[in-house]
């Protein structure tokens, strides 16, 4: 299965794991606070990893790419250093 080349804006990836979260929040992230929103590279790996685990496969595939974009961005940060 191959994933669609897709560059998001900062806001675009930020609005993309926000709704992945509340979608999958009831089935994978129960032990979250409701309000909870990660705010780091680290925290947002943390939490799609949950989703991956526990949802199904429209979850891994949407978490996929969301990890796809983190690493472009932070690859495209370190190249510029």
């Amino acid at each position: 299965m191959s994933l669609p080349q897709v560059q998001l804006e900062k806001g675009d990836l930020d609005a993309e794991v926000r709704r992945v979260i509340d979608e999958y929040r009831s089935r994978c992230l129960w032990f979250l606070r409701e309000d909870y929103y990660p705010r780091s590279s680290e925290e947002i790996l943390r939490v799609l990893r949950q989703i991956e685990r526990y949802g199904d496969r429209e979850a891994f595939r949407r978490t996929t790419a969301i990890r796809q974009w983190l690493s472009r961005s932070s690859n495209a940060r370190s190249a510029g250093s």
